[in-house]
């Protein structure tokens, strides 16, 4: 039986209440010795107005403070299109909020880690897939473009609830990446309410 306990690592992780993917994700591609503790947080709807108001109050600092009680070694704020929302910057003013109460715990965001991973892979030019609303598509272009990547293409689903995000098989998600612009250097598969394990290849 393989060890889960956190010798190696312990990842905190603030997460949708709604959404029910990002932990067996995190578990299933998690090296032995890698655990993952998890808060929760209300998101209305994966709408403009729903993600402004999961993150306009205090819940992100009380899921971080909460966490920042066990001995972790880095907490993650698991939402792509609340950390993009308002553009450049947008994700290191989420990072601060959860700073002011970690006590030192190094902090992130799924969107940090998305262009922390484009500069290690030395992409200049991407293609975007989300599960989103058009409008909050055309939002993770503009965070791109405002970062110096040039966006080929995007493509979203337009789907309009969590639940829903959770449930689009990878073979779906699959097909719509592979047909993303063959220029690219990246394909930029956003949101990680939505299984996407299987999406690579």
């Amino acid at each position: 039986m393989k060890d889960y306990y956190g010798w190696r690592a312990r990842i905190g992780l603030i997460y949708m209440a709604s959404s029910t993917v990002m932990e067996p994700e995190f578990y299933a591609m998690a090296p032995e010795g890698v655990s993952i503790h998890t808060d929760r947080i209300i998101l209305p709807a994966p709408t403009i107005a729903g993600l402004e108001q999961m993150m306009e109050g205090a819940e992100i600092r009380r899921c971080a403070s909460f966490l920042a009680e066990a001995p972790l070694h880095v907490i993650m704020f698991g939402g792509t299109s609340a950390t993009f929302l308002h553009g450049i910057g947008w994700d290191r003013k989420v990072i601060e909020q959860m700073a002011a109460v970690t006590h030192g715990i190094p902090t992130s965001t799924s969107s940090s880690a998305v262009l922390n991973a484009l500069k290690v892979l030395a992409a200049t030019k991407v293609s975007i897939v989300t599960p989103y609303l058009d409008v909050i598509t055309a939002r993770a272009r503009v965070f791109l473009e405002q970062h110096g990547f040039s966006v080929l293409s995007t493509t979203g689903l337009n789907i309009d609830t969590d639940h829903e995000i959770g449930a689009v098989p990878p073979s779906r998600r699959r097909s719509v990446v592979l047909e993303l612009h063959e220029l690219a250097d990246g394909r930029r598969h956003c949101c990680p309410r939505g299984r996407s394990r299987h999406t690579r290849g």
